[in-house]
């Protein structure tokens, strides 16, 4: 239970990551120039957007675990919320 219980925060933490490994990634090989800088002061921009592209796909695939994980709680959450929303309801029907 304690492992999905911070399942979208470890899930979040890990995409994060994911991302500043990519922009790391991406900053490197535009320093060496083997990738271009962009178009004038678009260099930041740039950067970020091809960092975000790679990652995306890169999370897909690497976090599948983690993101069942965190599916699983999130179903948990709403079911445990729509049980207590019916005996409420159940509850003030029973005062009418």
């Amino acid at each position: 239970m304690s492992s999905q219980k911070h399942a979208t925060l470890r899930y979040t933490a890990m995409r994060l990551g994911i991302f500043v490994v990519c922009l790391a990634v991406v900053w490197a090989l535009a320093f060496f120039r083997i990738i271009p800088l962009g178009v004038g002061s678009s260099n930041a921009v740039w950067l970020l957007l091809l960092a975000v592209v790679i990652s995306a796909p890169l999370s897909f695939v690497l976090l599948r675990k983690q993101r069942d994980a965190m599916s699983e709680q999130i179903v948990d959450k709403v079911e445990r919320q729509k049980q207590r929303l019916a005996a409420n309801r159940s509850q003030e029907d029973g005062l009418l």
